[in-house]
């Protein structure tokens, strides 16, 4: 049996498998086995904003990225939702809880979570 590493998170030496992925069940971050044989990559890389903003698979995203949205998102005000699958273009990083600033045809300027899109 092979040694898994420690979370890069936590640090605790009780992570797990779960299929292609490394599960600490203490603070309950995921990551891979190729990002934990890196260089010591236990912190993300802070851009020159010293803003990281992880996508719900875990990509990193950057000013002017696509992403597509990945969940149904009901919107205040508004008579229909956002649907699975509606692309969204050249997003911009904000800090706070919402840290995606965009506009979406048809709902004008909103402002979303990272954990509801994944890149394009």
């Amino acid at each position: 049996m092979s040694e898994l590493p420690p979370c890069p998170k936590c640090h605790s030496a009780l992570s797990y498998e779960d299929g292609a992925l490394l599960v600490c069940p203490e603070c309950a971050h995921e990551w891979s086995r190729e990002s934990s044989q890196g260089a010591a990559r236990s912190e993300p890389v802070e851009d020159e904003a010293g803003l990281v903003v992880r996508d719900a698979n875990g990509n990193l995203l950057k000013d002017g990225d696509a992403v597509t949205i990945v969940k149904d998102l009901k919107v205040k005000g508004a008579t229909s939702a956002l649907k699975v699958g509606t692309r969204v273009k050249n997003i911009r990083l904000v800090e706070g809880d919402h840290n995606i600033d965009c506009r979406i045809d048809g709902f004008g300027e909103m402002q979303l979570k990272s954990e509801f899109v994944k890149k394009s």
